[in-house]
């Protein structure tokens, strides 16, 4: 059977190994002891994962090989700053953080001009956030942000908009050749939403009749918070059928509320 093939700058995915979460549990145990081989091992492992972040720029840029390296870049800065103990998925943690380097390297390079004082603001805010993260082991909240930085939030809020393209939630950020993870499965969304009283009711009572194994992904990805590629490692099965018992068990919610 023909492997999967993506060619990103010159780079066959084909031939890059991609590593286990053991593998790269041992590797980061062994990096953060002070193995700097191990560090090598971590990038060369990963570079599939950068590769297919970059594929949705690939009709848009004209020297990918830049921006393959500016990838590289965010994959470098992952590595050093990922900390086993918050218990997440390394590509988790690193999709961001290679996105964010990207999208920083394409608004610099982006024709259309931002005022210098929001722009200083929004980097200074993004640095701000990312310092945040690593103290805070989440994502800081606007407010958070705004303090460090001692600006008004809606500074924050304006600057950063000011330098975000607009990409969907569905956008297809990695694919190996089998399930596809798009951006809406790397969120996590832990704001709660409110509803009338007979709606918690007949969505409580819903639930109930749900099967186990549908029951348990929906509350965790809906109420906890974890991505489908969490969920798949903890429970043992891929992310394909996580996505298919999350999808079925909607369906069935929604008949029973409906």
């Amino acid at each position: 059977m023909a492997r999967h093939k993506v060619e990103i700058c010159g780079v066959n995915t084909a031939n890059i190994k991609v590593l286990s979460n053991e593998e790269m549990i041992e590797l980061f145990k062994r990096y953060q002891s002070g193995d700097k081989l191990a560090k090598d091992d971590l990038i060369n492992g990963n570079l599939k994962l950068v590769l297919s972040i970059l594929r949705k720029y690939n009709n848009r840029v004209e020297n990918m090989d830049d921006l393959f390296q500016v990838g590289c870049v965010g994959l470098i800065k992952a590595i050093d700053n990922f900390d086993l103990s918050h218990g997440v998925m390394f590509s988790t943690y690193a999709v961001p953080m290679i996105l964010g380097e990207v999208k920083r390297y394409l608004r610099d390079n982006n024709c259309v001009r931002i005022a210098r004082s929001i722009k200083d603001t929004a980097y200074k805010a993004l640095k701000a956030k990312e310092e945040l993260t690593n103290d805070l082991g989440r994502e800081p909240t606007v407010s958070e942000i705004s303090k460090k930085l001692e600006v008004p939030e809606y500074d924050v809020v304006n600057a950063l908009d000011s330098m975000r393209d607009t990409v969907s939630m569905f956008e297809p950020i990695y694919n190996d050749g089998g399930d596809t993870i798009y951006l809406a499965d790397q969120l996590s969304d832990n704001k709660g939403n409110f509803y009338p009283l007979d709606y918690h009711i007949a969505l409580s009572d819903a639930l109930k009749k749900l099967k186990d194994k549908e029951k348990y992904i929906l509350l965790q990805r809906y109420i906890i918070g974890k991505t489908q590629m969490e969920l798949s490692e903890e429970i043992g099965i891929s992310q394909a059928q996580i996505s298919r018992l999350e999808k079925s068990g909607l369906d069935n919610l929604k008949k029973m509320i409906d």
